[in-house]
């Protein structure tokens, strides 16, 4: 069984969601600020968190998801009032798996939950290695070198990374890789991929301003060129 952390100040939102992860068959604790979460994170050993950005006390949403992000590939989904395309791209950059926007609906963030938890899944990937150039993107070890170097991806940079590593030269849209790569069957926030590209373009790239391996087709998507 899963266990699943809420983190959201307001008790009717906690209860709300827990029902209905509960019904999921997940185990649901919860926690009303920051400082209450991280203890929970250290005792309960969730294997996912969904947070609330607005948490009262010293500890926010998005100090906590620095702090999970700094010492663990935790799976977050951030929850949050506010609309502004600047706050959803600073949880993202801060490593946020996905970010839902208030008011949502229950059963879509329960899927969004079971999406989640299904990518970061660990799986038995082939013993294979792409290479491409001076990169090479070894599957079975999940690691990426670039002339030689490690390169410190994330467990979503890595997915990114070795999906268009497997398809050279293919342009993909960003509706694509939000189904290929995040498993949603609809692209409901495509900003995702957008920030996870320039993350990606920062360690791969010797100028991530004129990136030379991962490159944007305007108007279309990205490629990895070969």
């Amino acid at each position: 069984m899963t266990t699943v952390l809420v983190v959201d100040d307001e008790p009717m939102v906690r209860d709300v969601v827990t029902r209905y992860l509960e019904r999921d068959g997940h185990r649901v604790v919860t926690a009303g600020d920051g400082d209450s979460a991280r203890g929970m994170i250290e005792r309960e050993a969730p294997n996912l968190v969904l947070l609330d950005v607005m948490l009262p006390g010293a500890t926010d949403g998005l100090a906590l998801c620095r702090w999970i992000r700094s010492t663990s590939e935790l799976p977050v989904i951030l929850l949050t009032a506010r609309v502004d395309e600047t706050d959803r791209i600073v949880g993202l950059e801060l490593g946020a798996d996905d970010y839902v926007t208030k008011p949502f609906s229950p059963r879509e963030l329960a899927t969004r939950v079971k999406t989640v938890l299904r990518r970061a899944r660990p799986s038995s990937p082939p013993r294979e290695r792409i290479s491409i150039g001076g990169l090479v993107v070894d599957a079975a070890r999940r690691e990426a070198r670039r002339e030689g170097e490690v390169l410190n991806l994330t467990a979503k940079e890595f997915d990114l990374l070795w999906f268009l590593a497997s398809n050279p030269n293919r342009v993909f849209s960003r509706d694509q890789l939000m189904s290929r790569v995040w498993g949603y069957a609809s692209a409901l926030d495509t900003g995702t991929v957008t920030v996870h590209v320039r993350r990606l373009r920062e360690k791969l790239e010797e100028d991530a301003s004129q990136p030379q391996l991962l490159e944007t087709v305007w108007g279309v998507g990205y490629r990895l060129r070969a």
